[in-house]
């Protein structure tokens, strides 16, 4: 490490530090209220249900990167009894429950 890499890197944390404050500190620093339009509104009720479609269904269906290929594996029984008993019961508790119900036994027990 030289001088020159230790200068680039303070600046570059703080220049992100200093784009983290000021997106984070946005709405405190107007002086008037302010409010999303209606369109916004409904699209801000999808966003949990994307994130979390986002992060899970890759995990599901993914394996160190590659599609999985076979039905040995328990994630998918999982994933799809989870799904069919959130739909059914709408309990997300009885999901969850169920879920690791099938999963533990199938990838302890036989390795999948």
């Amino acid at each position: 490490m030289n001088a020159g890499t230790d200068l680039w890197t303070l600046s570059v944390i703080v220049g992100l530090a200093a784009v983290t404050v000021l997106t984070r500190c946005f709405f405190f620093i107007l002086d008037r209220n302010w409010t999303l339009p209606n369109w916004a509104y409904r699209a801000l009720q999808y966003a949990p249900v994307a994130a979390l479609a986002g992060v899970v269904a890759p995990e599901v269906v993914m394996s160190a990167g590659q599609l999985v290929t076979t039905w040995h594996d328990a994630r998918i029984f999982a994933a799809t009894l989870g799904a069919s008993l959130y739909f059914w019961r709408r309990s997300v508790l009885l999901t969850i429950g169920a879920g690791m119900a099938v999963y533990l036994p199938l990838h302890i027990a036989l390795g999948w």
